[in-house]
C-alpha cells in the first residue's frame, strides 16, 4: 500500500529533480555534521567536568549521556535511511525534504533537551537553535520553517517562564554564574525578547537567500531546456537538409561512374582524367555530409544503447579492414594487446568502432609511406578502466594549434599544406562518443613514436570497465 505524503515542494518549483538534487546533497552534510555535533556534545561533558571541574548533578548527566546516546543512534538510522531506496524522488512519496524535516524536527528535539538540562534561558545551548534554523530554511518551504519558529520561540518561553514560577525544576549548571537569572524577570523579557527577534530575522534572511537562490536556478533550467530543444531543432534541421544535398551528388556520382564505365562509350585520355578527379571529388562531398551527419545525429542522442564489448575483437576487425589501406602506402600497423585481465566494456559497439576507426583512419591517412602505427590496449587504474593508444610517426599537430584539435572543422595548418583532404570533423565525433561513454581522450604531440620520419601523434582513450561484481 502507498502511503501519501504531504507535499512539501514550494509552488514555484519548475525542475523537481533539480531540487531533490540539492536537497540530498544537503541531507548528506546534514548526517555528516551530526556525527561532530555527537562528538562535540561528549568533549563538552568531559571537558566542563574534568577541567573546569562542573558539578553536573546525576539528572543532569544521565540527560546529557543519554541525549548524545540518541543523536548517534539516530543519525546511524538516517544514514543506512539515505543509503537505501526508502527515500524516493516522488513529490507524493517518502522524498528528500521529508527527510530533511525529520532530520530537522529530531534535532530541535534534542537540542530542546539538552537547553533544558544545562540551564534553560541560561544555557550556553539555547543560540544553537538559531543556527539550526538557519541550516532549516536553506532546506525546507517558508511555511514549514516559519511554524517551526514559532513553536521553538514558544516552547523557550513557557519552559522560561514554567522555571521561574518553579513549576518545573530548574537545572543550573553549578559554577558557570556566581547568581541566578532564571528568576529574574527583566532578563527573562529581554532575553526571550531578542532571542524572538534573532530567531524570526536569521530564518527570514536565511529563507529569502534560499529562495532567490533557487528561483534563479529554475529560471537558468528553464533557459537551459529552451537553449536544448533550439539545439535539437537545429541539428534535425541539418539533418534534413544535408541529406538533401547527398541525394543529387549520388546522382551525379552514378552517372559520372556510367561515363568512366563506358557505358555510353569510349572517351579520350585527357577527359577521363577530369571525370576522374570530378569522381574524387565526389566521394569527398560525400563523406563530408556523412561526417556532419554523424555529428548531427550523436548530439540528438541523449542516452547510448549499452551492451558488453569485447573491445579486443573489435579493434581486431577496425585492424583487418584497415589492413588494406596501410598494405597500399607501405605503412606498418600493429595491434598490442597487453591486458593481463581481459573485461569487457559497457557500451554501443556501432560508436565505439565508429570512434576507433575514425581514430586508426587519421593515423593512416597523415603518416607518410613507410611509417608506422600502432594501437595498444592496456589495463589502467588498478584495471578499473581501459587505456586504448593509438599512436603514430606522422606528421603531429603543431604546437600552437593543439588546444583547438578537438573543435568542429579544425583542420590544422600542416594537413591544409599537404592538401590532406577531410571535414574537421572527426575528432569531434570521435570525443562525443568517448565522453558518452564516460570516458575521456588525451593527445601527445610528438608521440612516443616520433623519428626522423614524422613527429607523430599519440591519443589515447581511458573507458570505465565493466565489473561482474
Amino acid at each position: 500500500m502507498r502511503i501519501v505524503m504531504f507535499n512539501l515542494i514550494p509552488s514555484y518549483t519548475y525542475d523537481v529533480n533539480q531540487l531533490f538534487r540539492f536537497i540530498i546533497k544537503r541531507n548528506e552534510l546534514l548526517i555528516r555534521l551530526r556525527y561532530y555535533a555527537s562528538a562535540g556534545i561528549g568533549m563538552f561533558i568531559i571537558f566542563s567536568y574534568f577541567i573546569l571541574e562542573i558539578n553536573f548533578s546525576s539528572d543532569q548527566l544521565l540527560a546529557l549521556f543519554i541525549t548524545n546516546i540518541f543523536i548517534l543512534f539516530y543519525n546511524i538510522v538516517f544514514n543506512i535511511i539515505n543509503e537505501s531506496d526508502l527515500i524516493k524522488t516522488d513529490p507524493k512519496g517518502f522524498n528528500p525534504l521529508h527527510f530533511s524535516l525529520l532530520q530537522i524536527v529530531l534535532d530541535l528535539l534534542c537540542l530542546g533537551i539538552l537547553t533544558y538540562f544545562t540551564g534553560g534561558i541560561e544555557s550556553p545551548f539555547f543560540i544553537f537553535f538559531v543556527l539550526h534554523m538557519i541550516i532549516g530554511s536553506l532546506l525546507l518551504p517558508w511555511f514549514i520553517i516559519y511554524s517551526l519558529a514559532v513553536i521553538i520561540v514558544f516552547w523557550f518561553s513557557v519552559n522560561s517562564f514554567l522555571e521561574y514560577m518553579n513549576i518545573i525544576p530548574h537545572h543550573k549548571i553549578a559554577g558557570l554564574f556566581e547568581f541566578s537569572l532564571y528568576d529574574n524577570i527583566y532578563y527573562i523579557i529581554i532575553s526571550l525578547s531578542a532571542f524572538a527577534v534573532v530567531m524570526f530575522a536569521s530564518v527570514y534572511l536565511a529563507n529569502s537567500i534560499a529562495r532567490s537562490w533557487s528561483l534563479r536556478e529554475q529560471e537558468l533550467s528553464i533557459a537551459l531546456n529552451k537553449l536544448n530543444e533550439a539545439e535539437k531543432m537545429k541539428q534535425r534541421y541539418t539533418i534534413g537538409v544535408v541529406h538533401e544535398i547527398k541525394t543529387p551528388i549520388s546522382a551525379v556520382q552514378s552517372n559520372l561512374d556510367i561515363v568512366l564505365q563506358k557505358y555510353v562509350g569510349p572517351i579520350s585520355p585527357p577527359v577521363e582524367e577530369k571525370l576522374s578527379r570530378a569522381r574524387v571529388r565526389t566521394d569527398e562531398a560525400i563523406q563530408i555530409i556523412d561526417d556532419v551527419l554523424k555529428v548531427s545525429k550523436l548530439k540528438l542522442t541523449e542516452e547510448i544503447k549499452k551492451e558488453d564489448i569485447d573491445i579486443s575483437a573489435l579493434t581486431e576487425k577496425i585492424i583487418e579492414y584497415r589492413k588494406a589501406q596501410a598494405e597500399y602506402n607501405n605503412q606498418y600497423l600493429y595491434l598490442y594487446d597487453l591486458r593481463h585481465e581481459k573485461k569487457h566494456v559497457q557500451g554501443d559497439p556501432y560508436m565505439l568502432e565508429l570512434a576507433l576507426s575514425n581514430l586508426i583512419g587519421n593515423a593512416l591517412k597523415y603518416t607518410n609511406s613507410g611509417g608506422t602505427i600502432e594501437v595498444v590496449l592496456d589495463n589502467y587504474r588498478n584495471n578499473r578502466e581501459l587505456l586504448i593508444e593509438v599512436c603514430d610517426n606522422g606528421i603531429g599537430i603543431p604546437e600552437s594549434e593543439q588546444n583547438k584539435i578537438f573543435s568542429e572543422f579544425f583542420r590544422a595548418t600542416n594537413v591544409k599544406q599537404k592538401s590532406y583532404e577531410g571535414t574537421g570533423l572527426g575528432l569531434t565525433v570521435v570525443k562525443q562518443i568517448v565522453e558518452q561513454h564516460h570516458g575521456k581522450i588525451i593527445f601527445q604531440s610528438p608521440s612516443r613514436l616520433a623519428d626522423e620520419k614524422g613527429k607523430g601523434t599519440c591519443f589515447k582513450i581511458t573507458l570505465p570497465l565493466e565489473d561482474k561484481n
